[in-house]
């Protein structure tokens, strides 16, 4: 069994994961980067590292932190053999720090988001808020986490108030959004959690006690009323849901696993017209006990059993359709050592394609060519006849 890995900045959020780590008697260690050396000349131990850094780190006074976690995830991807594998490497890194980058990734993958602009400097802002020319907007930052700097917006006049006020909070980037404002037709958001890049559930959250006026950020992990883990709250705001539609969980999965992202939570809105509109991706997601309890379904014991289950040798051995091929695996997998971090189709395209040619040219080097005539004919049962064959 490999070691687990577990690469974060804040222990509260990794206690709950421990936990069910102790239970399934899987060994793992946590690495804190809310600072440290990084000696990219050693080669990284062997295991499953499990990346679980947060976009918020710098509100508990860690502002570096997943800048060193993307060079370590480089590191590990580049350095690693393939006895090292990496969940949410550096796509899930870029991603968990720029909402940006989230909406273009989501755009081109045909996922509907709300209207964005991003905008350096006061005056850039003021004049973001009059290129998306919508009312009331939503003004947030771009590295954010537990709905910082979330406003919403009716005015020009109440932003430039705003922005040129002594409330005005900028991003740890600089990166300030401007966003179409997207009302939930029932007061809700509504939170798909995927593990493995897989589907798990999705839960419902009520934001009318967030920020008001803005009930999408407000039901990120926030103190304030999202229990971190599997403790219950006293009033529980999250109710697990029926499935949801086959093609959304599709679209979803196909996102998740296009970006290389092993472990996520994706967060969407329902307008009135029955719209749907992604404004979150969380890449360290974390769970609700109460909504947990009631559908008897429970997400940290399913990651646990993810960062455990990574032995393909046993499981490729173990099936019969499958077995035959462990040992032509074996010899080529070791000249890829960011395979596990490719999807399905990029192994297949630029992995398997390859090999498969290389093993049948090896096979046509040794092949014998017989002509078609008489004294092919001749030669070719000859040759038969040799290694005891019969035609």
């Amino acid at each position: 069994m490999s070691k687990v890995y577990i690469i974060h900045e804040n222990m509260d959020w990794t206690r709950h994961l421990t936990a069910r780590l102790d239970e399934l008697s899987v060994p793992y260690e946590e690495l804190d980067l809310s600072e440290g050396i990084l000696n990219i000349g050693k080669e990284p131990k062997k295991g499953v590292y499990y990346n679980r850094m947060s976009a918020s780190s710098h509100t508990r006074g860690h502002r570096y932190a997943p800048e060193l976690t993307e060079q370590v995830l480089t590191w590990l991807e580049n350095k690693g053999t393939e006895a090292v594998r990496v969940i949410n490497g550096t796509s899930a890194i870029n991603l968990e720090v720029s909402k940006l980058k989230q909406y273009i990734l989501l755009q081109k993958a045909g996922i509907n988001t709300p209207k964005t602009l991003g905008a350096v400097g006061k005056d850039q802002i003021l004049n973001a808020a009059k290129e998306l020319d919508t009312y009331p907007f939503i003004i947030k930052h771009n590295r954010a986490g537990k709905g910082l700097g979330v406003r919403l917006i009716r005015s020009y006049e109440e932003l430039d108030n705003y922005v040129n006020g002594n409330d005005f909070e900028d991003s740890v980037d600089g990166i300030s959004l401007i966003q179409e404002y997207v009302k939930p037709v029932d007061g809700h958001i509504i939170r798909a959690e995927f593990i493995g890049g897989k589907y798990l559930y999705a839960v419902k959250v009520d934001s009318s006690d967030g920020f008001e006026l803005c009930p999408a950020d407000s039901c990120q992990i926030n103190d304030k009323f999202c229990p971190v883990g599997e403790e219950a709250a006293e009033k529980s705001k999250f109710r697990i849901i029926e499935r949801l539609p086959e093609n959304q969980i599709e679209k979803y999965e196909k996102f998740l696993k296009e970006n290389h992202i092993d472990v996520a939570a994706i967060e969407f809105i329902i307008n009135e017209n029955n719209e749907v509109f992604v404004y979150d991706i969380n890449t360290n997601t974390n769970y609700n006990a109460d909504a947990e309890k009631i559908a008897g379904k429970y997400a940290m014991l399913e990651l646990a059993k993810y960062l455990k289950d990574e032995d393909f040798e046993k499981k490729i051995f173990e099936d019969k359709d499958t077995e035959k091929h462990l040992t032509w695996l074996k010899a080529f997998i070791n000249k890829y050592p960011n395979i596990k971090n490719l999807s399905v189709d990029e192994i297949l395209e630029n992995i398997l394609n390859v090999e498969i040619g290389l093993t049948f040219s090896r096979v046509l080097e040794d092949a014998g060519v017989f002509k078609r005539d008489e004294k092919g004919k001749n030669a070719f049962l000859k040759f038969i006849n040799h290694i005891g064959g019969r035609f």
